[in-house]
């Protein structure tokens, strides 16, 4: 394995767990993430604001932020009328999630599992109408803050499900950092996704990683200065940091086509905006973690 792809998901996933900040300073930290050789940038989801207020003001960040044509963007949708409104934002790539534990979904979107994935089944031919693909997240696959261990085989047929009703791609979510190298491999033994998402709520983040790269996994979610969770599942802190995935790979001879220098003064960016130190260990270890 010579390279590996990784999103960014700060913008959506890190911003969603934190305290409203001005549109101004999320689309600071979507133009400086554009600039650190990331090709891939989940910017917004479009839910309802009184569900995520910290998204309430997707329109006008999308509008504002510069976009890259070298980069793919992507945002996050729950449901039919967040596919219309990222369609209608001028998006092309477009996430849904579903969870693979009824109770968590029921606590994300309100409705069952089952319920999502009839939404999903209706939302495709829109999607792919406008030209546009959509990926289905599975949260909550290699486990539940509500009930617990996820079998691999009810993850097997959410997936076996959607790619029937025409989804274009899979990804995995690690929603509480419940996953570890053991349940990787279980998972990925039954079932093998796009991407997959780790949080490192419990520091099994980067060794996840490294199992799933041993398995074949070359994409990757992660967010800088390892903010970002889930505000409907408890403990769900802490996004893998993608500078401590990068130095990671690149240590290995992995390349990720990011700037870690760069990258690492955009985590110090997203310090100032949030107003708090960060978790990631390379941005505490500074100039001496950085390859020359």
């Amino acid at each position: 394995m010579t390279s590996v792809s990784i999103r960014e998901v700060a913008p959506r996933d890190g911003l969603q767990n934190e305290e409203p900040i001005p549109t101004d300073s999320k689309v600071r930290l979507i133009d400086a993430l554009s600039e650190t050789g990331v090709r891939r940038i989940e910017a917004v989801s479009f839910v309802h604001p009184k569900a995520i207020p910290q998204m309430a003001d997707a329109d006008e960040v999308w509008r504002q932020a510069k976009k890259n044509p070298d980069i793919r963007y992507s945002a996050l949708i729950p449901n039919t009328r967040g596919a219309q409104r990222a369609i209608a934002a001028g998006f092309r790539e477009i996430e849904v999630v579903v969870s693979a534990s009824d109770t968590h979904n029921r606590r994300n979107l309100n409705r069952s599992t089952q319920e999502s994935l009839d939404d999903i089944a209706g939302l495709i031919p829109l999607v792919h109408d406008a030209g546009a693909t959509l990926e289905v997240i599975v949260a909550t696959s290699f486990g539940c803050p509500f009930e617990g261990d996820i079998n691999p085989e009810r993850v097997a047929a959410i997936v076996a499900r959607v790619h029937a009703d025409g989804a274009d791609r899979i990804a995995f979510g690690d929603t509480t950092g419940m996953a570890t190298p053991r349940r990787v491999r279980d998972l990925l033994s039954a079932v093998r996704p796009d991407l997959l998402h780790f949080h490192n709520t419990r520091g099994t983040g980067l060794a996840n990683i490294l199992t799933a790269l041993e398995l074949g996994v070359t994409e990757f979610d992660a967010s800088v200065g390892g903010i970002g969770g889930c505000p409907y599942a408890p403990g769900a802190s802490g996004n893998v940091a993608t500078e401590e995935v990068v130095h990671m790979l690149h240590d290995m001879g992995i390349d990720t086509g990011i700037d870690l220098d760069h990258l690492i003064k955009t985590a110090e960016l997203a310090e100032k905006l949030l107003g708090r130190t960060l978790p990631s260990g390379v941005l505490r270890a500074g100039p001496r973690t950085r390859l020359v």
